[in-house]
């Protein structure tokens, strides 16, 4: 007869609070490390600064071009490298790319800054760049550069500033010539006489003045500029030329046309094409001009206005105001004088000697600006607005300032 042994009981198991927690410690790292493995790893990324680049399969003497990446282009850092970085571009084309070819994402981030900051300035000026340029961050030639503009590009000219030429050491002011005691021998110094008082010594030579003055840094100007898909920049004066008229450009006389303005046009039949156009009509200008000197410390010395002689079929000065301490921008509207509509153009005018000098960008504007209003009548340019107060021009240093007569007509006519 079999019997049934009997079944033994297993007590039963109840976790208690304190060997829970490193269960659940556990399971939590386990889900963490097991997620991470889904999620995208979060890599630098830099933008292409050089012209163009080639990225290479190795760093190596002997190494093979993978793709080639371009200036503004982004790409994904995914190793560091000792001077070279390996990335991957939007096509997944990866490769090696030397780190001085590259800016980070910081350094985009402040030109992106920039642009944003001068949206909406005002347009003193277009030119026409004379080659390909870079735009840096801030005026300078050893400033941090980005964006790479084409030759014979557009731009919008926003402001001008002065800075130092790079590569010239700053002024020095030089020591003072030593004078050295003229020696004396034993014969040669005097006997004393008892009650005679001791002959005074003469004194030593003063150095020359031009030991003791500096001499001038040189300067260069800048244009901070805006080209036609929104990027922002510095660029170098020389490297642009201000969009002028061959017409009028002719009268400069030896100085710079900073900016001409259409002010208003006149139908003349028998005028030449250019400057008129097929259907006859003929720009007059308000144009101002500086002398070709870097870092001074206004943007203009001398506005001139040029109207059509519809009976000579040529351009004509109406206006000549000159010299005087002038800043961009100039502004043009229209008024209604009796019931017809007049140009009008305005500009900013420094009160005296005082200005003051942005130390982060060279940017120069007067202490206390004036702003001068004026209108044309047919050929004739009259001042108008609230400030009528007389125009102190020149301004060589040390130079006596003058009044001049408002709305003054020149007396030259140019031909």
């Amino acid at each position: 007869m079999l019997t049934q042994s009997p079944i033994p009981l297993v007590p039963s198991f109840r976790p208690s609070r304190a060997s829970l927690k490193p269960l659940l410690v556990l399971c939590f790292l386990a889900m963490a490390f097991g997620c991470k493995r889904f999620h995208k790893q979060q890599n630098d990324t830099v933008y292409v600064s050089a012209r163009s680049m080639y990225l290479h399969d190795r760093v190596a003497a002997v190494s093979n071009r993978v793709a080639e990446v371009v200036n503004g282009q982004q790409l994904e850092v995914l190793e560091h490298g000792k001077r070279f970085l390996k990335v991957k571009t939007q096509k997944n084309e990866i490769g090696w790319i030397e780190e001085r070819a590259v800016i980070d994402a910081q350094s985009y981030q402040t030109f992106a800054h920039l642009a944003d900051a001068h949206k909406q300035d005002p347009v003193v000026a277009t030119g026409v760049l004379r080659d390909d340029v870079y735009l840096h961050v801030l005026p300078g030639r050893e400033t941090e550069r980005f964006f790479l503009l084409p030759g014979n590009a557009k731009v919008q000219l926003l402001v001008r500033a002065s800075v130092p030429k790079a590569g010239v050491p700053g002024s020095v002011r030089p020591k003072p010539a030593e004078t050295k005691p003229p020696q004396t021998t034993k014969t040669q110094t005097p006997a004393l006489i008892p009650g005679v008082p001791k002959p005074a010594p003469k004194p030593a030579s003063a150095p020359p003045v031009e030991a003791l003055t500096a001499p001038p840094i040189p300067m260069e100007d800048w244009w901070l500029i805006r080209d036609g898909q929104g990027h922002s920049g510095w660029l170098l004066a020389g490297k642009v030329d201000v969009d002028v008229p061959d017409e009028i450009a002719q009268y400069a006389e030896g100085q710079r046309i900073v900016g001409a303005y259409v002010l208003t046009k006149v139908h003349d039949q028998d005028a030449p094409s250019p400057p008129a156009s097929p259907d006859h009509q003929v720009p007059e200008f308000v144009t101002v001009l500086s002398p070709n000197q870097a870092g001074l410390p206004f943007d203009f010395d001398q506005v001139r206005v040029f109207t059509w002689s519809l009976k000579r079929h040529r351009y004509e000065t109406a206006f000549r105001l000159h010299p005087i301490q002038g800043y961009l921008p100039v502004k043009l509207s229209t008024q209604t004088v009796k019931d017809a509509s007049v140009p009008v153009f305005s500009f900013g005018l420094a009160s005296g000697p005082n200005v003051s000098t942005d130390p982060a960008t060279g940017i120069t504007r007067p202490v206390a600006p004036r702003t001068i209003n004026y209108e044309m009548l047919d050929t004739v340019v009259k001042r108008i607005g609230p400030d009528m107060a007389p125009i102190q021009v020149g301004h060589v240093e040390g130079e006596k300032p003058k009044s001049a007569k408002s709305g003054k007509p020149a007396k030259k006519k140019a031909r």
